[in-house]
């Protein structure tokens, strides 16, 4: 029995080219309908779910007429531009007529290579999440150039696996999973139920191009499990067109291949702010604060900042010093150190009166923020 998704609770589903727009002939709308309801469903049984959906610049070639995959940018450009909108019609369509709202997502790996606009993306994200709508996320392609593209939506899905603390990521493909050897090629190609996410001998056996339509293989979606197993998170990887994937994967059911991450979610989290990131300033808190955060896992407010350390701006890591100055915690900042400064010793409620806005009634969510 596979368990990677039976015990998750947010879940990020990726789905290929070839898939959504039944290898390039169009959006797929008896597809996308049925990935839409499992969707549904797995949202009906509390679960969380983000769709990351590729299929714009294979519908726009197909609504502009092209039969082959352009290589100039421009081109790529203009076709993902025609080619978005059906995309997010058809969800819109589909998640609306199973009782779920919808919401289109476009970034770019800038928008999570920087701080602030990480933070900002999170933010929405689990906005969304929390008002029940389901995310439908794609490489903003009408904007990327060679310097900033993920280069396929498997790295974009493992992305946003980290960037929304997934428990789960589910890569549906054209393949049945993972296989030993390329099984178009060798007959004997081994099938591989389980691995470790990481895997040095993973990459050797996935090597391939992808297909005319998309730009994976099966090597974007081993390097992709890889990295979302560096949050915790771990990966299947299965058929995109067997028949109630979602929901049988959801109850338990071993289906494609499960590469398992080898770090709980909550440590890979803690691993990952307390030792990577750089401290950009520090806030110091009273005794209060320090109880609410160590031992109720409460978020830090400000009201209880005495005094702000450093020159950071929203998004950067920050530590969180008791009133003797040792570390308590440390975390992301939803404000810059100059509106930490106006802000301290005040409620939350006179935030929007003391900036002018009020981007988070913490100046730390407890969802960014490690005990050290």
């Amino acid at each position: 029995m596979n368990a990677v998704l039976q015990a998750a609770r947010r879940i990020v589903v990726k789905v290929g080219s070839s898939l959504v727009t039944n290898e390039g002939r169009g959006v797929d709308a008896e597809a996308i309908d049925n990935w839409c309801r499992q969707l549904a469903a797995l949202a009906s049984q509390g679960r969380e779910v983000v769709m990351v959906s590729s299929g714009a610049i294979a519908e726009g070639m197909k609504r502009l007429g092209w039969s082959t995959r352009p290589k100039e940018l421009p081109e790529l450009q203009a076709a993902a531009a025609v080619g978005q909108m059906g995309l997010a019609q058809m969800y819109e369509q589909k998640l609306s007529a199973h009782g779920m709202g919808s919401a289109q997502v476009l970034l770019t790996h800038a928008d999570l290579a920087d701080r602030e606009r990480y933070l900002n993306a999170r933010s929405t994200l689990l906005t969304l999440l929390g008002l029940k709508v389901i995310p439908v996320i794609n490489e903003n392609d009408t904007v990327v150039n060679d310097e900033i593209k993920f280069g396929d939506n498997d790295t974009l899905g493992a992305l946003v696996a980290n960037l929304v603390e997934a428990d789960a990521l589910v890569i549906l493909t054209d393949q049945r999973g993972l296989y030993s050897a390329d099984p178009r090629k060798d007959p004997s190609a081994r099938f591989i139920d389980e691995a470790a996410a990481g895997d040095a001998a993973l990459e050797a056996m996935a090597g391939g191009a992808g297909s005319s339509i998309g730009r994976g293989g099966m090597i974007t979606k081993v390097l992709a499990a890889k990295r979302a197993a560096g949050s915790g998170a771990s990966t299947v990887i299965a058929w995109g067109r067997e028949p109630d994937v979602l929901l049988r994967l959801a109850a338990g059911e071993s289906i494609g291949t499960a590469l398992l991450a080898g770090t709980a979610k909550l440590a890979a989290r803690k691993q990952w702010m307390a030792d990577h990131l750089q401290l950009r300033g520090a806030v110091r808190v009273d005794d209060g604060a320090v109880i609410k955060l160590r031992e109720e896992g409460k978020s830090l407010l400000p009201i209880g900042v005495l005094d702000v350390e450093g020159d950071f701006h929203r998004g950067d890591v920050i530590a969180v010093r008791s009133p003797a100055g040792g570390e308590v915690a440390r975390g992301l900042a939803n404000y810059s150190s100059a509106e930490a400064r106006l802000i301290a010793r005040k409620p939350s409620s006179q935030i929007e009166g003391l900036l002018g806005y009020a981007s988070e009634p913490e100046l730390i969510h407890r969802d960014n923020l490690v005990l050290t």
